[in-house]
């Protein structure tokens, strides 16, 4: 019952994230630029990446708050494509990063419903179990990205074992 009301309340800050973006205009008329304006999905990663290098210089409140924006892009483009992994997987990281566990391993989870072998949910996803103290769970992810032959499986192995934190 609890899932169910997160992910109704999910579901309406989507909707109410959309309905505040309707209208405005982030980008030039691609006809009259001959650019392709950037998709909200395109800012929310900025702003991830912007969330990271403020990390690396120990700016956390900044690093905070690069997050926070990347999550009300992220969520705008979920609007508009519910079903793409990779937005679910971003509004996952970025909740996660935030330190809001909760919302991110539904976001996860709702991705890896989509695609239970996205590569980049399940090293998330098991980054989080261990930032949760599940590492059970994390062994999980990680035997999923066992035959994948990417860094992924490298980078969350030496999470849990310790070896290494984790950098996202």
């Amino acid at each position: 019952m609890k899932k169910i009301l997160l992910i109704f309340i999910l579901i309406l800050q989507t909707s109410l994230a959309y309905s505040a973006g309707v209208g405005s205009k982030d980008a030039k008329d691609t006809a009259s630029t001959g650019v392709e304006p950037a998709t909200k999905f395109d800012i929310g990663k900025k702003w991830i990446s912007k969330g990271k290098k403020f990390e690396k210089k120990k700016k956390q409140a900044k690093a905070k708050n690069a997050y926070e924006k990347a999550i009300k892009s992220l969520l705008e483009a979920n609007s508009k494509n519910p079903s793409d992994p990779d937005i679910l997987n971003l509004l996952g990281f970025s909740h996660r990063k935030i330190g809001d566990y909760e919302n991110a391993e539904i976001y996860y989870s709702m991705g890896l419903e989509i695609d239970p072998k996205h590569v980049g949910i399940n090293e998330y996803m098991g980054e989080l179990f261990v930032a949760t103290n599940r590492m059970d769970e994390a062994k999980k992810r990680l035997a999923v990205l066992e035959k994948c032959n990417c860094k992924e499986y490298n980078e969350l192995k030496q999470v849990i074992e310790g070896t290494k934190q984790s950098k996202y």
